[in-house]
């Protein structure tokens, strides 16, 4: 795992490097030092674990993504999945994931997720599932709430990526660990409100011209509204549900 593991943080330095991206840090000091800790992303774009694990790789950790098993398909993916501990959830089956990354913070390293579990088009927080608080509640350690502002303007959901040199700026901003205490809903509700100010938080100096595609409306964008975003996740999941139900009757 170490090994391709640092080869990983050297790339990751030298690609935001090469696209001039400039990651400004806030409340890293809240990524314990040690001991494990279920650490909580907003999730906006495809690129979202990048300026987390970063921020992690300051405080000297490193952190285990849980990403969609759907993804070792893609050969280099599942080779970095297989060689960098990170944990494949099966979305249909996902007791097993659970379980390893429960065992991976029992043995005190820190795991990553993405509460949201998809993609906010509207890049505001979408509901929570209760995974994290389930598993930070099991495990007993603490949820560290991370959010990440910027980096879905390299890469979202319906929209061309914008790789390159294009000097986008990024914030991260890390809140103080939340205990694992309470019911799972109860827990759940607490992280999200944490995250909520976070994102306030790293909004509040970044730019927002108006009608980017990029920002939220509430700032004056012309990214759907939680509501549109909730239809058109439901219009994706039925054209899924569409081919798969094709894809048998081809059989």
């Amino acid at each position: 795992m170490e090994p391709v593991f640092r080869t990983l943080e050297i790339a990751a330095v030298a690609v935001t490097g090469a696209a001039g991206t400039r990651i400004t840090y806030d409340g890293l000091d809240n990524i314990p030092a040690r001991g494990g800790a279920v650490v909580a992303i907003n999730h906006t774009g495809y690129l979202d674990f990048l300026p987390a694990a970063l921020a992690v790789k300051h405080r000297g950790r490193r952190v285990r993504f849980m990403i969609k098993a759907e993804m070792e398909r893609v050969t280099i993916v599942g080779y970095l999945i297989r060689h960098t501990g990170t944990i494949a959830v099966d979305r249909r089956a996902g007791a097993g994931a659970y379980a390893v990354a429960v065992a991976s913070l029992r043995a005190g390293e820190l795991v990553g997720v993405y509460p949201e579990a998809t993609i906010s088009r509207s890049f505001e927080l979408k509901e929570f599932k209760t995974g994290a608080a389930r598993m930070a509640i099991e495990a007993e350690v603490p949820i560290v709430p991370l959010i990440v502002w910027g980096a879905h303007r390299v890469w979202t959901k319906d929209h061309p990526h914008a790789l390159g040199r294009k000097k986008i700026p990024v914030n991260v901003a890390v809140g103080a660990p939340i205990p694992a205490a309470g019911p799972a809903a109860e827990l759940t509700a607490r992280l999200r409100e944490a995250m909520g100010a976070l994102l306030d938080r790293a909004q509040a100096d970044y730019p927002h011209p108006a009608g980017r595609h990029w920002v939220p409306r509430r700032l004056g964008g012309s990214a759907p509204t939680i509501e549109e975003a909730g239809r058109l996740d439901e219009a994706e999941l039925a054209e899924r549900a569409r081919r798969r139900a094709e894809g048998r009757r081809t059989r």
